[in-house]
């Protein structure tokens, strides 16, 4: 071999020199730094398992209906001068209709005249009897004419009661000849029109009073043993649901319908009378159960389960089976205790053994709005 051949196979040029170096320097760099970072831990909220008593509910068909909903009656006969029209409301003593009041009217001032004419006829009853006791006691008249005057004057008081009483009568169809709202209310039907001719006891108006309301519902009788007076109860009309207390239970049921009926006062009456509506009944006796909150129930197509957060802040899977719905929880039955930690939010891409930092809804507001 040339000495010139073993020079290049040898010694290494100055170039190849400087790569060598360039790489070893950035491997040492690489090194300094260490290995990659874990990933971040995922953001989640948490509830708690609880247990709570349980009932069972049974939405039964119902309806709006007034407490004072009445056909008002006319008291007298007579024709009819002026009737209120449909839609109008009324309050407690207003006049509704108008009858003519003619005759009551009349027989009214015939009647105080037959009570001044046996009024006086009284006190000149009253004058001879006065008059006989003075005799009778100088034994100037016999005891029968004392017997006498003393019945004439019986019967003269006799005359005046009856006719002030036929009096008081004439007057109070006078009164009625203007038909009053026994309460107020809204006039929703007119079953007589002006001009017609009322008989004693038929119906003039519809009157609905659409403030005083309550929710009527019939139940199978099988639910009777669940539902008290006082008991709290839920009223639901297209997904609008409002709180009641049940007012009174009928205890008395249809022996062919076998059913019973309940009413529930409501707590913030708007709805219309006759508007169709639920009542959430009772339809079981209350129990204790195991809840988790709503939005901590996964649900798939073959099975249910709940991300549990361990003392480590991680998260594990376990299968449960849900019962009964409520507002806010699910009853389950699976291996949870009371205050167990369940991811209700940030749980949608999480896996059993992940990280999870635990925040409360205020510091989730705060990251989601900064400053």
């Amino acid at each position: 071999m040339s000495a010139s051949r073993a020079r290049l196979v040898g010694h290494p040029s100055r170039a190849a020199l400087a790569g060598i170096a360039a790489a070893s320097a950035l491997t040492g760099a690489h090194a300094a730094d260490g290995p990659p970072p874990s990933a971040p831990r995922v953001v989640v909220e948490v509830g708690t398992v609880s247990v709570r008593p349980v009932t069972v509910n049974s939405w039964i068909p119902g309806s709006i209906v007034s407490r004072a909903d009445a056909r008002i009656a006319s008291v007298i006969g007579g024709r009819v001068m002026w009737i209120a029209e449909v839609g109008t409301r009324v309050r407690e003593g207003d006049p509704i209709a108008r009858l003519d009041d003619t005759m009551p009217r009349l027989r009214a001032e015939d009647l105080r005249a037959q009570v001044a004419r046996v009024r006086a006829q009284r006190e000149v009853a009253s004058s001879q009897l006065e008059r006989f006791n003075r005799l009778a006691a100088t034994q100037a008249l016999s005891a029968s004419q004392l017997e006498d005057a003393r019945a004439q004057r019986e019967v003269s008081a006799e005359d005046v009661a009856r006719a002030e009483a036929q009096l008081e009568q004439a007057q109070y169809e006078t009164s009625q000849s203007v038909i009053r709202a026994p309460f107020p209310g809204v006039v929703t039907e007119r079953f007589i029109q002006r001009g017609e001719y009322v008989q004693i006891g038929a119906a003039t108006v519809r009157l609905v009073n659409t403030t005083d309301i309550e929710a009527r519902a019939t139940a199978a009788l099988a639910l009777a043993a669940n539902v008290r007076p006082g008991q709290q109860v839920t009223v639901r009309e297209h997904g609008v649901e409002r709180g009641g207390l049940v007012r009174t239970v009928v205890p008395v049921g249809d022996d062919r319908s076998r059913q019973f009926e309940v009413r529930v006062t409501l707590a913030d009456p708007h709805w219309l009378v006759g508007t169709p509506v639920e009542v959430s009944l009772p339809s079981s006796a209350a129990r204790t159960a195991v809840t988790v909150p709503r939005d901590a129930l996964v649900i798939r197509q073959n099975r249910s389960y709940v991300l549990r957060v361990t003392r480590a802040d991680t998260v594990e899977q376990l299968d449960v089976t849900p019962g009964v719905g409520m507002e806010d929880a699910v009853e389950v039955s699976g291996p949870l205790s009371p205050g167990d930690r369940l991811v209700i939010r940030g749980g949608e891409r999480l896996t059993a053994g992940q990280a999870v930092r635990v925040i409360n809804p205020t510091q989730r507001a705060v990251q989601l709005h900064p400053g």
